[in-house]
């Protein structure tokens, strides 16, 4: 008979529910909230006199094993549609799958502007012939590993000459050859898109005229023709706009400028000051190599000149703001950094064996010496404010203040966790209390996501928060969750262990993290928070004094979603200078 806390026995006729209830899930993951609720009914009981880690059961752990491996062998045979399903995901732009040779699937509008059939091969595209020889090449290199992740190509449509922009990358298939993913975008001039890059890189009208024909794919003594200046003169004007664009190179040019190609305008504000771009409705994800090779991503939105802010974007990875979130970020003169923590998307893991925390902590600061960063403030959701205090503490004078959203604090007795609604229970008190079967359950609930798609997954597991469901129904927060969430779980990634690792290190004892601040901590709470209830927050208020906390009615952990007019207002105060 396993052995529970202080002695205490999970009895055997429990420990056989339990197991049962294990397989199945693996099995069908559509039943993990069975498993959940006989779980909790078997287990909640125990955690009242139970150490943190202490319920430990060597027979049900040997099953959770087990049963890991059927449900790893339940997501390898799922039929989700592969590539197909991502081309699904692309519904304004024309792309296709190819292994180089052969087109093998592409959306509707690859079929209406590429003209593209099934059967079709790559030579039909209506490229010039060289450009499709040298498309057919990337695409098989890509396809087959050997020409890193991604590729922009410059071509030109046979029909006119137009230039187009190609973007390829690699796709997972159990096709017989390795395929890549094309992306085509015809490129043109937007009206009115010279003063947008006047205004963002403080160009003279002249070089913002060079900037358009270098992205247009005109050679320097065609712009110098066009303009009737000498080649020599406008070789001086490019040194010149790379210098104020702090840009290395033309390609580089023409890669910062591609991202802020899909802009709108801001109309002027109340004090008639001048417009500025807003956010495309995709963004660039970058990429920085550290010296031990880990892979380190990040994406940036907002005004690209403007004061730096860091946001942290929760163990959900929702890396995206509501679209009038960012352009109001913008307007406001704010270049928003979001780096992608370890294990989500195509960053690197954390090192086996290091801190979680401190390894963290650690990746920001190398984003941000990378970008040449050295002081700003912090947006941070839930858990993520432990990220934040150690980034301050690491590097002092580098973060100005924490604006803590819906933060999740850590938590010291049991009550605090039965507080929890059953969903949010479930992971972390278990996190807390049972971690080596954490994984398991965190696996299944990503695999459950993907049976009932990341919306109807939302809703279930925060239906207890009217508040947070009245906030996901708005179209523009529903676009930034799901969207955003991509580098947690999406055709290309699943970040269940990156997850699980998160969850388990935020319910370690991280208080000495808040005592040790240095830096000013202003948390907003919500007060429909299914995860850290009023009562919680407030027994916790005297435990850490030093936190500036303050609650917003009809708000729960998509407090900032709702709330970042609130959050901007807030977090200004925390700017080292004032913006331009």
């Amino acid at each position: 008979m396993a052995r529970g806390p202080r002695g205490r026995a999970i009895e055997g006729e429990a420990r056989a529910e339990i197991v049962d209830r294990l397989y199945e899930v693996a099995l069908d993951p559509i039943r993990l909230e069975e498993l959940l609720d006989v779980w909790e009914g078997r287990i909640a009981p125990l955690r009242a006199d139970a150490a943190p880690g202490a319920i430990e059961d060597a027979d049900l752990e040997a099953h959770v094993g087990r049963a890991s491996v059927f449900l790893d062998r339940f997501e390898a045979t799922r039929q989700d549609g592969g590539y197909r399903s991502v081309l699904a995901e692309i519904p304004r732009r024309a792309a296709f799958v190819s292994d180089g040779h052969a087109i093998v699937a592409f959306n509707p509008v690859a079929s209406r502007a590429l003209g593209l059939a099934e059967g079709n091969r790559l030579e039909e595209l209506p490229f010039e012939e060289g450009d499709i020889a040298t498309l057919g090449r990337e695409i098989r290199q890509i396809a087959a590993g050997r020409g890193g992740q991604v590729a922009t190509l410059r071509i030109r449509h046979s029909r006119g000459g137009a230039p187009v922009i190609l973007r390829v990358s690699r796709v997972e298939s159990a096709h017989s050859k390795p395929l890549a993913l094309v992306v085509s975008t015809e490129l043109a001039w937007p009206e009115g898109f010279d003063e947008t890059v006047q205004e963002a890189f403080g160009l003279t009208p002249a070089e913002a005229e060079i900037v358009q024909g270098i992205c247009l794919g005109l050679a320097v003594r065609d712009i110098a023709r066009r303009r009737r200046r000498s080649a020599e003169t406008v070789r001086t004007q490019i040194r010149s706009i790379l210098a104020k664009t702090e840009t290395h190179s033309q390609s580089e040019l023409v890669r910062v400028v591609l991202g802020l190609m899909d802009v709108a305008m801001t109309p002027p504000g109340r004090s008639g000051g001048a417009a500025r771009a807003v956010v495309p409705a995709s963004v660039e994800t970058r990429t920085l190599r550290l010296g031990d090779g880990r892979r380190l991503d990040w994406i940036e939105f907002g005004d690209p000149r403007g004061a730096p802010l860091l946001y942290m974007h929760l163990d959900y990875g929702l890396i995206r703001w509501p679209r009038p979130a960012e352009h109001e970020a913008a307007r406001r003169g704010l270049r928003v950094i979001v780096p992608i923590r370890a294990g989500y998307g195509a960053t690197s893991p954390v090192p086996k064996g290091a801190d979680h925390v401190t390894a963290v902590a650690l990746d920001y600061a190398a984003v941000l010496d990378h970008l040449g960063v050295t002081r700003l403030p912090v947006i941070a959701l839930g858990a993520d404010l432990r990220f934040a205090l150690k980034l301050s503490l690491l590097n002092p004078g580098l973060v100005t203040g924490i604006l803590g959203c819906a933060a999740q604090l850590p938590l010291s007795t049991p009550a605090q966790y039965e507080r929890m609604d059953k969903w949010q229970r479930f992971i972390l008190a278990n996190a807390r209390y049972a971690p080596k079967v954490l994984p398991f359950l965190v696996k299944a609930g990503f695999s459950l996501a993907r049976r009932l798609g990341k919306e109807r997954f939302f809703a279930q597991v925060n239906g207890g928060s009217p508040a947070d469901m009245e906030t996901f129904a708005d179209p523009d927060v529903r676009e930034a969750v799901l969207g955003g969430s991509d580098v947690t779980l999406s055709e290309r990634f699943s970040a269940h262990e990156a997850f699980a690792l998160e969850c388990l290190s935020s319910e370690r004892d991280w208080s000495a993290l808040i005592h040790a601040a240095r830096v000013p901590v202003r948390l907003l709470q919500g007060d429909q928070d299914p995860q850290t209830p009023v009562q919680t927050v407030r027994e916790l208020m005297e435990v850490f004094p030093a936190l500036e906390v303050e609650f917003l009615p009809r708000t729960g952990q998509l407090l900032f979603f709702k709330e970042w007019r609130r959050a901007l207002d807030e977090v200004m105060a925390f700017l080292p200078e004032p913006v331009r």
